[in-house]
């Protein structure tokens, strides 16, 4: 039976991978610290493995820490790792700055949750309301061989499958391509527009706008905006609605923002996101 060490097994993420990974024939070695996380895997009828202990032997390590500290945790397990042990992270900014340590005899895999779509075919309301994905809805991924051979890719994929279940699509991609997916695409640029997209809302409320109208407003213009932009529905934008973008794009948007993807910004918000600068 796989063996299997998840540090961070009582954390926000890791609570999600620690019930998905009662589901699977494998044998898990939970990994906690802190007071609260020690607590989350109780109330789930599970003690915590000190950390050495669960991963001297393991097949699969996963990292479900934050950013600033696998550095530091994977400098102290991987001298210790068994020849052939997979170590899974949740997130590329690690991996592509650089901060696993080098040992031929392991393997790095990176896996992140798309989150299930915006657009979707839900029906269950439980599902619907799970924004993150990991418990009802079903979600896509994206994964990444950072080091290893090509099976170790299958391996890790299998494992990421039963973390983020249900799964519908797993794409293949570079560890620098996902460092594109986020921090560049998702975070720098879309979650950025959408906190001034909130701000707007906002400013139309502050004008006497009801916030609920606002609000109501604001979800159906994006639900319709989706619609047409990515192509799910036969539908186009008014010519009035085209010129304003133009024009409030010059205002809202600066000439060189797509230089967000060159390498040396990505590899610099990447250093920011792990606590190099």
């Amino acid at each position: 039976m796989e063996s299997i060490a998840l540090i961070g097994a009582g954390g926000k993420i890791g609570c999600r991978i620690t019930d998905n990974l009662r589901t699977m024939d494998c044998d898990v070695r939970y990994v906690e610290t802190g007071t609260a996380g020690i607590g989350n895997l109780q109330k789930r009828g599970l003690d915590a493995t000190p950390v050495m202990e669960a991963v001297e032997d393991a097949d699969t390590v996963i990292l479900a820490v934050p950013d600033k500290l696998i550095g530091e945790i994977a400098g102290e397990i991987v001298p210790v790792l068994k020849q052939g042990c997979l170590v899974i992270t949740l997130d590329p900014a690690a991996g592509y700055g650089g901060l696993l340590p080098d040992r031929e005899d392991i393997s790095y895999f990176v896996v992140h949750p798309c989150h299930p779509p915006v657009i979707n075919d839900e029906t269950d309301p439980d599902a619907r309301m799970d924004f993150f994905g990991g418990v009802k809805a079903r979600q896509n991924i994206v994964c990444a061989l950072l080091k290893g051979p090509d099976e170790d890719y299958n391996r890790g994929e299998r494992i990421a499958r039963g973390i983020f279940a249900p799964v519908m699509n797993a794409h293949r991609v570079t560890v620098e391509q996902m460092a594109m997916l986020e921090p560049a695409m998702a975070e720098t640029v879309t979650l950025t527009l959408m906190f001034t997209i909130r701000e707007a809302m906002e400013e139309a409320v502050k004008a006497g706008v009801p916030e609920q109208a606002a609000l109501d407003f604001l979800l159906g213009h994006i639900n319709v905006n989706l619609g047409i932009l990515f192509g799910f529905c036969d539908a186009r934008f008014s010519d009035g609605a085209i010129k304003m973008v133009e024009r409030a794009g010059k205002t809202l948007l600066r000439p060189d923002w797509k230089k967000v993807f060159e390498r040396d910004r990505i590899m610099e918000e990447v250093r920011e996101i792990v606590g190099n600068n």
